[in-house]
This record gives structure tokens, sequence and C-alpha cells, in this order.
């Protein structure tokens, strides 16, 4: 019996301590570090990407535009304002043969970023599909292209790679929530599963980053994402577009930058 009154007395206490308590959030940030290394640079180009899709959206310029942008205000970089080249066509002209090294080794104009040759049509670029686009990915390997190119802009860090925007069609079930009035006129609201045929776009670029001085690839990121709207819902190409990147930016820039995670505690006093 004894046993039980002090075990009755400690809670009694417990819980008039925290009856008097007070309990406060307190903010909380955690540092992440960037995936790479970019303390020897000093300048960033974004020279423009293997692009291909839709022609709704040149994503070309659009990507090269929007990264620089967000970097000038979220990287120490100083972000170089140069033309945004055009490596699909690049990448046409070029051999895909190197040497060991990585260096162009055909006919094509390997060692120049000059663009070459009419190129594929709006068209014939719309109608490119990923698997296509990976026929071009060879550019990417030619270490004295990135070379040169980093010589006359000051030995940057390079941001490349490859975007891959399309339009896309998926019919299923999904969840909507429905509003429902019982016989009181109580306003209720029930998720009800129904059919729908939906349409969006996929986004689908890579992101590859180049050392200025060497022409070396040092990281690359690869990254899907998508966005479906009911049929009825017309939502322009250059929108969705917008949508489908601000989800991707936060890991393009935690390659480069330090970022943190903002929180909360809660905290007894």
């Amino acid at each position: 019996m004894t046993a039980y009154l002090k075990a009755s007395a400690s809670a009694l206490l417990l819980l008039a301590t925290a009856a008097c308590s007070t309990y406060y959030e307190v903010p909380i940030e955690t540092p992440l570090q960037p995936k790479l290394d970019v303390g020897r640079f000093q300048r960033i180009l974004v020279a423009g990407f293997v692009a291909g899709g839709t022609d709704d959206v040149d994503t070309n310029l659009e990507t090269a535009r929007l990264l620089r942008s967000q970097l000038r205000s979220e990287s120490r970089l100083e972000v170089i304002d140069a033309e945004v080249l055009d490596l699909l066509t690049v990448a046409e002209s070029q051999d895909d043969g190197f040497d060991d090294n990585g260096n162009g080794n055909g006919n094509g104009n390997g060692g120049s970023h000059e663009n070459g040759g009419d190129g594929l049509d709006a068209e014939e670029r719309s109608d490119l599909s990923e698997e296509d686009l990976e026929e071009f990915e060879h550019i990417f390997a030619n270490v004295s292209y990135w070379r040169q190119l980093g010589e006359e802009h000051q030995n940057p860090l390079i941001v490349t790679g490859t975007v891959h925007f399309t339009p896309h069609q998926r019919s299923g079930m999904v969840t909507r929530e429905r509003e429902i009035y019982d016989e009181f006129g109580r306003r209720m609201v029930r998720p009800v599963r129904a059919y729908r045929d939906r349409s969006g776009f996929v986004l689908s670029p890579t992101f590859i980053f180049i050392d200025g001085r060497t022409g070396i690839t040092l990281y690359t990121e690869r990254h899907r994402e998508e966005v479906l709207y009911d049929v009825t819902h017309n939502t322009p190409a250059l929108s969705s577009y917008f949508e489908l990147m601000d989800r991707l930016l936060p890991s393009f820039l935690g390659a480069l930058a330090d970022q943190s995670i903002r929180g909360t505690r809660i905290m007894l006093k």
C-alpha cells in the first residue's frame, strides 16, 4: 500500500510540474554541405544544354536564363553573362571519337565551340526522345572543347547537360474531395475515387558540372519530374516548365552552395 501511495504522489507531482511549465518553439537551422567543392572557382558559366522535346518552350534558353538568375542570388560565384550555346547543333558537328584523354580526334570541329551547320529544325527537335538525346552526349566527353571554352572565360566552373521537356498523358483513378450535406443540412467533405483523363508535361534534365581549366566532368545530377492536370485544365507549357523547374532548383543549388534546413524544436521552460 505504501508503494502505491508513493507512486501516486510521484505522478501527482509530475502532473503539477507539467501544469506549471511553459512550452515554446525554438527555431533551429541545420547546415548542409554542398555536393561539389567549388572553393577554387571564382566564376561560373551556364553554357547551354542539349535540348529536345516540345517546341512550345525553348528549354535550352529558358533553363540557362533561370539557372543564371538563381545563381546570381544564391551563389557567391560570379555568373558570366555570355551567349547561350546551341549545344545540340554543336554536338551534331562533332565526331563521337575521342582519344584516351577525351580529346576529339574525329573530323568534326571538336575543338571549337562555334555552332556549325544548319542542324535539326524545330520539328525534328520536338520529335527527339530522351533516348535520342543520349546520342549527343558524346560532347560532354570532349575535354578539349570544354577546356577551350574555359580558357575564353577565365577557367570558370561550367554548367551544361541535357534537358528534355515533352507533353504527357495518363488516365487512371484519382481521389477528389466532394462536398455533401446530411439530412440536417450539415456540410461534410468525403473523398471520392473517379476515373480521369489527365494531361501535362514531363521534364527530364541532366546537370553536368565541368572544370573549365581541365575540361573534365566533376559531377553529374539527373532528375525527372512530371505534372498532370485535368484535360479541361488548359495550362501553358511555359508555366508547367517553370513549375517543374521550381521543384529541381533546391537540388541544383545544393550542389554548389551551402544550404540549411530550417525547423523548430519544442523546449520546456
